[in-house]
């Protein structure tokens, strides 16, 4: 399975009318192949990065049904909806990820993706990493071994729920990138983390902060909360 992830910059003055858009053509018009689904609809929180960008993604069963997306877009039926949303946005950003053998999430069933579903907001924190050069396959072993252990030890400081581990595909504009997919679970203890230094018990010897700065010291956080109708959430 692949996911096509895409960041959407919006025009603000535009924002409800991107939104619809997908909501109300690009959900339900993939939807009407049974290969392809859009699993998520997120804005990045104001105040936590660049204003009105927006984040889909969108699960693909096979490369063939990547292909088959791509043309419906280029020249078929989704190219006058390309076209049109293309007024509610500045650029988009789009690449192909890969989940790795030991993520949690492998797969999706497009069957049971629903075509909106009312909820409740959820926050999750997307990480994007890139290793160092010929560093990738030992931070990946790295991040098995010692990043997804840590998440699953509770503690008062816990805050994440790893969900995914993805690659960026072969073709990517960067191949050394690596994409963790975490749920925030409890998101008032966001607050110290922004306004307190981390303690040195968290940052030494023995933690990922500091042993994953053999593989890697540049990664980024987005801060993505789901639209009330985001399929899944």
């Amino acid at each position: 399975m692949l996911f096509l992830h895409e960041v959407h910059t919006v025009a603000g003055r535009y924002e409800d009318e991107f939104e619809a858009a997908v909501r109300n053509g690009w959900m339900p018009d993939v939807a009407d192949r049974d290969d392809a689904r859009l699993c998520y609809y997120l804005k990045l929180a104001h105040g936590t990065g660049r204003a009105y960008q927006v984040v889909t993604v969108t699960a693909l069963r096979d490369g063939a049904a990547y292909e088959r997306l791509a043309r419906r877009v280029q020249d078929g039926d989704l190219r006058a909806w390309a076209a049109d949303v293309d007024r509610f946005r500045h650029e988009v950003a789009g690449k192909l990820l890969l989940p790795l053998d030991w993520s949690p999430v492998q797969t999706v069933d497009l069957g049971s993706v629903p075509i909106g579903a009312e909820h409740d907001p959820v926050l999750y924190m997307e990480d994007s990493a890139w290793p160092y050069e010929a560093r990738l396959d030992a931070y990946l072993e790295a991040a098995r071994t010692h990043y997804a252990p840590s998440l699953e030890q509770q503690t008062a400081r816990s805050l994440l729920t790893l969900l995914g581990v993805f690659q960026a595909a072969l073709g990517a504009a960067r191949r050394r990138e690596v994409v963790l997919w975490q749920r925030v679970d409890f998101p008032e203890r966001l607050p110290g983390l922004f306004t307190m230094e981390l303690p040195a018990h968290v940052k030494g010897p023995g933690t990922w902060m500091h042993d994953a700065l053999q593989v890697r010291d540049d990664w980024e956080s987005r801060l993505l909360r789901t639209a009330p109708w985001s399929p899944l959430f």
